[in-house]
């Protein structure tokens, strides 16, 4: 009877996690009894994988130090997801600077794959749709990016080269909490040694990330995520703007996200106003507001204006546009 090819390589999959598995924890990943876990073990040896049996209470097996694996083997479900991986990243626009590198991993990839298969991941991706949301997606230095993740990890001081939005360049030591991907962009939050205070900077503005000697002890609780979107929420930009918008938290997020405007429910209406539903204050720190009056008519929701007066003016002018285009008839362009 052949042996299940599959079970064998999720096998080798699961030992060269590292480290020593268990012959039972083995047997329940694998969903096989202990017998025909160490059959299969054998099966990897007969193929000159160095399986080692490790004897004693906490024994079972692992790889052989330094071993280096065969080349890569992809199921058809595991190929789709790394090659949707790689376009989702590459239309977001989180890559890093060497944006090619991802190109060519997914060419890599699609040489490999069955036409079956290569026919169901076109299929997928002339369906999918991204959205790109207000601004340019820039990609940081591969290096700055490893850098710093590792040292985000191990609980490093790192040195970076930074040139701020106005041009100002400035040498920083940072105690780094997280990396964070939001809207087409790489951020590192963390303490600024030199103030003593919470930072945001952009990756694609790093110019050099060094590792320093030395530990820090990350504040408890902490959620890198949370800190990115309340410092670009709160950031200072050109034009600040005030409105107040009827509807939901979720439906006011769906157009304006939470790194970009912050949300203060309104005390309620009192009489028949209550029953139509929450008003919300919502703040914006933008540097254009050109992009502004297209997503508050997307959003579909009573709104107001508190400031600036320049918004007013961009909403009604594309008020007036999309009248004019309503009146128009098709064909010869003249109107009603």
């Amino acid at each position: 009877m052949p042996r299940p090819t599959a079970r064998v390589l999720a096998l080798l999959e699961l030992l060269q996690s590292g480290g020593v598995r268990n012959v039972a924890e083995l047997a329940d990943q694998l969903a096989v009894d202990e017998r025909t876990v160490r059959r299969y073990v054998q099966h990897l040896i007969d193929l000159d994988v160095p399986v080692e049996s490790v004897r004693g209470r906490y024994g079972g097996y692992r790889l052989a130090s330094g071993f280096r694996m065969p080349p890569l083997m992809l199921s058809d479900d595991e190929a789709l997801a790394v090659l949707l991986g790689l376009v989702a990243g590459q239309r977001a626009g989180l890559m890093t600077s060497t944006g090619a590198a991802s190109e060519t991993a997914a060419a890599k990839v699609r040489r490999v794959l069955p036409a079956r298969l290569g026919r169901r991941l076109d299929a997928v991706l002339d369906s999918l749709a991204f959205t790109a949301p207000p601004g340019e997606s820039v990609a940081p230095e591969s290096t700055v990016l490893l850098t710093i993740a590792d040292a985000v990890r191990h609980h490093r001081p790192v040195s970076i080269r930074y040139a701020a939005a106005d041009g100002r360049r400035s040498e920083r030591t940072l105690h780094p909490y997280g990396l964070v991907a939001h809207s087409g962009k790489w951020y590192v939050t963390g303490t600024d040694t030199a103030i003593g205070e919470d930072r945001t900077f952009r990756l694609d503005r790093v110019a050099d990330a060094r590792t320093l000697p030395g530990s820090f002890v990350p504040p408890a609780a902490i959620d890198p995520a949370e800190r990115v979107l309340s410092g670009l929420a709160t950031a200072p930009y050109r034009h600040e703007v005030t409105l107040r918008i009827q509807g939901t938290a979720e439906q006011i997020r769906a157009r304006l996200p939470a790194g970009l405007a912050g949300l203060t429910e309104l005390p309620p209406a009192s009489g028949p106003a209550a029953s139509a539903g929450p008003w919300f204050r919502v703040e914006l720190r933008v540097e254009r507001l050109d992009w502004l009056p297209g997503e508050l008519a997307a959003l579909d929701r009573p709104f107001a204006i508190e400031r600036p007066d320049e918004l007013r003016g961009l909403v009604a002018a594309l008020a007036d546009r999309l009248a004019d285009s309503a009146r128009r008839l098709g064909g010869d362009g003249s109107h009603r």
